[in-house]
């Protein structure tokens, strides 16, 4: 099986934030572990989405692709920096470079796809006008 390899572009990355690894982050091998990453990252992305000004309520992960490069463990404070990208009818990807800034190393890369969905309908729906307009410079694809 062939390894995925995720890499974008700086300019992409619009946001930060950071996030300290807990004690109950720790996995048995002591390091922070799979379940924990990704919850961090789904917090990194409500916070981007919240002082974007953005509900998540009607938007829905799609998928999440995560590759790591270096263990994170206990009290390690993590830069996570969030982009969008691959916009489409219905949504596009939120990507991740998440970083120790301690020692300057590069953690984990991950994209987090997403779609809107109307909960009273039941269905996915078109991104919305103002979702757009609030990300002018991202690219779209068909």
């Amino acid at each position: 099986m062939a390894r995925l390899k995720l890499e974008f572009p700086e300019e992409l990355f619009i946001y930060t934030t950071k996030l300290t690894v807990r004690v109950t982050d720790i996995n048995g091998a002591n390091h922070l572990g799979n379940d924990s990453m990704i919850s961090m990252i789904s917090e990194a992305r409500a916070r981007f989405l919240f002082d974007y000004g953005i509900r998540e309520t009607g938007i829905i992960v799609t998928d999440l692709a995560t590759t790591y490069r270096a263990e994170a463990h206990a009290r390690d404070q993590l830069l996570f920096e969030v982009g969008v990208m691959d916009f489409n009818k219905y949504g596009g990807d939120i990507i991740f470079r998440i970083t120790r800034p301690a020692d300057d190393t590069l953690v984990a890369m991950a994209k987090s796809g997403f779609v809107f969905f109307d909960y009273k309908i039941g269905q996915v729906v078109p991104i919305p006008e103002a979702f757009r307009d609030t990300f002018p410079n991202v690219n779209w694809i068909a």
